[in-house]
């Protein structure tokens, strides 16, 4: 059997239960100790050694195996092997009081390495040479791997306000939409926006001759008055008026930020809030996006000011632009809004669709307990959270109003895990007052087939 083969097994194993951790997400993942504890009051392996990742592990050592020549029984019991290399060495790790998750580099290697390839030199007659060669190159194979690991699916990325771990996925999608720079790198990471969106989904709708019509319809956006009764609402608040725009995607049209800077000036709001998503792609560079930004926020007349969220296609990088225009942004962060001796707040959460990073808790944290107020989020996916917090009113975007919708039918896709229901316009959930904005700008392909773009002016009104 060929040395790279054999290696090749040997890592596979090893990063079976991460890959398997990454496509599984939570589910699963119920600790081999069970969380027990040894006198020593650390748990015996810790959390991150799941009775999944050795079943997998174990099942990729047999399947692996024997699509490499090696009789099943083999494959397996190497994959137990390198198992118990790995629980011997977290076992050694909680003993020293480390905390899990911790690498040692050098002992995780050795151990998890040194069991299985002792049983397959045994078995395939390796001398001691060959198994000290292959130990080294399997040593710093799995080390580079799990650097890659920490730097690809373990660190956050920078998302300001985030209390905690996130899950893999987000990890993931936070940094290849965040952090590789590299074109070719980042269109491999974002296969389906970089080849299906811009290359087939395009072709589709210029080869139907529907693609001019699209894009003259996604420049058509309306401004829209949306009045909302609230019968809570302060009264000094009745007629307030919030000028909402959500899903701008300025660099995405041409055409789209110029409208915008005729439109805005006309407009007369007290509070201005932007609902995220300020870039067309969900990856690469934020400067097309930050130099339209530049250019509209000027033009927004809100006596209250500007706050701001972020979205699934946003970066931390957006927060600086903010500051730097005098925009608040509110990443699972809050503010209040004064009139006469009333009083009405805005709780804003980090993206809830991609990076999984709301965190309502920490927005509502400064709220006073029964104050009158708006819940901004990206997507209506955390509607009932939000309502759990006591939001009186959501305001959101995210879905486009489907941007591609069939007559009389809605939205073919909503892109979004909350009821269809909450896709598009007004709606209300156990007494909270909802509103999803089909958004100003376009995503994916730029155009609009019956859904139109909106501004909104959500004007708060205490009774009819």
């Amino acid at each position: 059997m060929p040395y790279l083969q054999l290696l090749l097994l040997l890592w596979g194993i090893n990063f079976a239960p991460v890959v398997a951790a990454f496509i599984l997400k939570g589910r699963w993942d119920m600790p081999l100790d069970l969380g027990r504890r040894l006198k020593d009051g650390n748990p015996v392996f810790g959390p991150h050694k799941t009775i999944r990742g050795v079943v997998v592990a174990v099942l990729f050592g047999g399947v692996g195996g024997m699509a490499m020549g090696l009789p099943v029984g083999v494959g397996i019991t190497a994959g137990g092997l390198t198992m118990g290399g790995d629980l011997l060495s977290s076992f050694i790790k909680r003993r020293r009081f480390l905390p899990s998750g911790t690498d040692v580099p050098g002992m995780d290697q050795v151990i998890e390495g040194g069991l299985p390839l002792l049983f397959l030199g045994t078995y395939l007659n390796l001398g001691l040479l060959s198994l000290a060669v292959l130990l080294v190159l399997f040593c710093v194979g799995a080390w580079h791997g799990s650097i890659m690991y920490k730097k690809i699916l373990h660190i956050p990325p920078p998302l300001p306000n985030h209390p905690g771990p996130m899950p893999s996925r987000s990890l993931y999608r936070g940094y290849t939409s965040c952090a590789v720079r590299s074109p070719f790198w980042t269109s491999l990471f974002n296969f389906q926006e970089a080849i299906y969106y811009h290359v087939i989904i395009q072709a589709v709708f210029k080869l139907s001759g529907l693609y001019p019509r699209g894009r003259a319809n996604a420049l058509a956006f309306a401004v829209r008055e949306i009045p909302i009764v609230c019968p809570n609402l302060p009264a000094s608040f009745d007629g307030y008026r919030i000028l909402f725009m959500s899903d701008l995607h300025l660099d995405g049209l041409n055409g789209l930020t110029e409208r915008l800077c005729g439109l805005l000036p006309s407009i007369e709001a007290d509070l201005c809030l932007l609902g995220g998503d300020y870039r067309m792609a969900s990856y690469g560079s934020f400067n097309g996006a930050r130099e339209r930004m530049e250019q509209i926020v000027p033009y927004i007349k809100a006596k209250d000011g500007i706050a701001a969220i972020l979205g699934n296609h946003d970066c931390v990088e957006v927060v600086e632009t903010f500051m730097k225009l005098g925009v608040v942004p509110l990443v699972n962060d809050s503010m209040s809004v004064v009139r006469a001796e009333d009083e009405i707040w805005i709780a804003g959460v980090d993206d809830p669709h991609s990076f999984k990073a709301h965190d309502p808790d920490m927005a509502f944290e400064d709220i006073p307990e029964g104050a009158w107020t708006i819940f901004l989020g990206h997507s209506p996916e955390v509607y009932r959270e939000a309502r759990e917090h006591g939001a009186a009113l959501y305001l959101t975007g995210h879905t486009h109003g489907g941007q591609v919708c069939l007559p009389g039918s809605g939205p073919i896709f909503t892109h979004c895990r909350a009821p269809r229901q909450f896709a598009a316009g007004r709606w209300e959930y156990k007494g909270m007052e909802g509103y999803t904005s089909s958004g100003v700008g376009v995503s994916g392909v730029p155009v609009r087939l019956n859904c139109r773009g909106e501004v909104c002016v959500v004007v708060l009104k205490k009774s009819d």
